[in-house]
């Protein structure tokens, strides 16, 4: 490729981040196209991000490390170049929304760039209006983004950066977190973006999407690109061959994506007796009035402080079928079976969090209780009887290393059991690595592995798969199945149908907060 036709160019770039031994990238030359849309492509820790951050100047000028070579984006230095010289030509949407969020609420998001920038409020406004409309998040408008969903959140990142009209936009796993629904308007957005000539680097494990759009793949590992197609060459690409990468597949088969955005309760019969192994053995012979229940009772809750977990308790005992209206969850009663995997699915917004928060006591005034082998538990006695893997990991990361952290579960210290977790997981080599140094999919499995170190007897997870490659989803799916068969019951939110179909043994779907089967 040409460097006098290219917007972006990187020259003999290595890198390591402060701290680490190791060198990230190795002599990497790369030069972009203006108007190219290239695809990001490995396993979880392979450079994908690091090379985002080297276009958007977040390298050097805020990840700091040894930085060899020269990065150029639009003829500017970016070594040189101060971050806000950037901003209105290399919009960037991260991995997690949250943190490149400036302001409180949804709207002031949207147009925080455009002011940041100076433009007239006739303009302004104009950019919002277009932007929401081309986006389809007229719902999400005048909304506190502490209340949205990790999906909704990530519509919203999208939303502000294409305000700011960027020449560049970089997207790091930007569907990680998204519904079946909100996938199908974003692969839109980055087709919209693709017509009026923007040049867009997406960093991605789903495949699927974003097959079509690309006019370049670029395949890294350990720090290197390894193999290059163009957009053609790509989509020729055998299943076998992406597997042989250990990669998810550049298709999904109709019958996932028909249970996700026709019938989504239907994954359950057309899809759990079709995976490979998934039931432990004996599950078939046993009936289900002889298998040990988990019940979940009076798990009703609202974010509005009005509404007392005494109350909501008071009216459910009471029959007040009112009770449910404006509730951001009422599920007065649930029955599951333990020692299982059950997936948790629904559109983005619409209550699977919060549903886990309650679960786990996270939400004090949701008044549910929980009954295992004939025990109930209340309050805060759901803290002892579960442990969550949140969305956002980075909240619940506390210690200095990776060993440190899973020893912190643990209710008496065992370093041969952690070390055997660790390496299960392909974290054995980061243990003495501190949690925030890792990739975003390494920090998911630092705090799936936690989870596994409790033994608590409900595990809940969050989307524990977004932002991993197949490998480490497999991985994952496999450790799920392996708990269940422990005695733990595990409960997973996920819009991932390929974790769905390898782990789960039931699935629940919930829709506005209520349980439609």
């Amino acid at each position: 490729m040409e460097k006098q036709n290219s917007i972006i160019e990187i020259n003999h770039v290595s890198f390591k981040y402060k701290g680490s031994t190791e060198g990230l990238l190795t002599d990497v030359n790369l030069s972009f196209h203006q108007g190219e849309t290239v695809l990001l492509w490995g396993a979880s820790g392979c450079g994908k991000t690091t090379i985002l951050r080297l276009i958007n100047g977040l390298i050097p000028h805020y990840y700091s490390g040894d930085l060899e070579g020269e990065v150029i984006v639009d003829g500017k230095n970016v070594r040189e170049t101060e971050l806000f010289n950037l901003a209105g030509i290399v919009g960037t949407v991260f991995q997690n929304p949250r943190s490149q969020f400036f302001s409180v609420d949804t709207d002031g998001e949207i147009v925080f760039g455009p002011e940041n920038i100076g433009l007239p409020p006739e303009e302004i406004s104009k950019r919002k209006d277009t932007v929401v409309s081309e986006m389809k998040i007229e719902r999400l408008l005048n909304r506190s983004l502490f209340e949205l969903s990790g999906g909704e959140k990530q519509k919203i990142a999208c939303a502000s950066v294409s305000a700011l009209l960027p020449e560049i936009v970089l997207l790091d796993e930007p569907s990680s977190n998204l519904d079946w629904n909100a996938i199908s308007d974003l692969r839109e957005s980055i087709r919209k973006w693709k017509e009026e000539g923007k040049t867009i680097l997406i960093s991605e494990h789903r495949l699927w999407y974003v097959k079509d759009l690309v006019d370049r793949v670029l395949y890294l590992s350990e720090g290197e690109v390894k193999k290059e197609w163009n957009g053609e060459g790509f989509r020729n690409l055998s299943e076998t061959e992406v597997a042989e990468l250990k990669l998810r597949p550049t298709s999904l088969e109709e019958k996932y994506i028909d249970a996700f955005t026709d019938d989504m309760g239907q994954i359950t019969s057309k899809h759990i007796s079709e995976k490979e192994g998934a039931k432990s053995e004996d599950s078939s012979t046993r009936s289900a009035d002889k298998e040990e229940k988990v019940i979940l009772s009076e798990f009703c809750f609202s974010y509005d402080k009005k509404r007392s977990r005494r109350k909501l308790s008071k009216c459910i005992k009471d029959g007040n079928k009112e009770v449910c209206e404006g509730l951001q969850l009422c599920i007065p009663n649930l029955v599951l079976p333990e020692g299982k995997v059950i997936g948790v699915i629904g559109r983005n917004g619409t209550g699977k969090s919060t549903f886990l928060r309650c679960v786990c006591g996270l939400e004090k005034r949701c008044p549910g209780s929980i009954t295992v082998s004939g025990k109930t538990y209340s309050g805060k006695d759901r803290l002892k009887l579960t442990y969550m893997v949140m969305q956002d990991v980075n909240h619940q990361l506390f210690t200095d290393s990776v060993k440190a952290e899973v020893m912190l579960s643990m209710e008496k210290e065992d370093e041969k059991r952690c070390d055997e977790i660790l390496d299960r997981l392909g974290l054995l080599p980061f243990k003495e690595k501190h949690p925030m140094a890792l990739s975003g999919g390494q920090k998911q499995r630092v705090a799936i592995a936690s989870a596994i170190a409790a033994g608590a007897k409900l595990l809940l997870f969050d989307e524990p798969t977004s932002g991993l490659d197949y490998a480490h989803m497999k991985q994952v799916g496999d450790m799920l199945r392996n708990l269940a068969k422990t005695g733990s019951t595990i409960l997973v939110s996920t819009h991932d149908p390929e974790l769905l179909a390898l782990c789960c043994d039931e699935v629940i779907h919930i829709e506005s907060g209520k349980l439609v089967r």
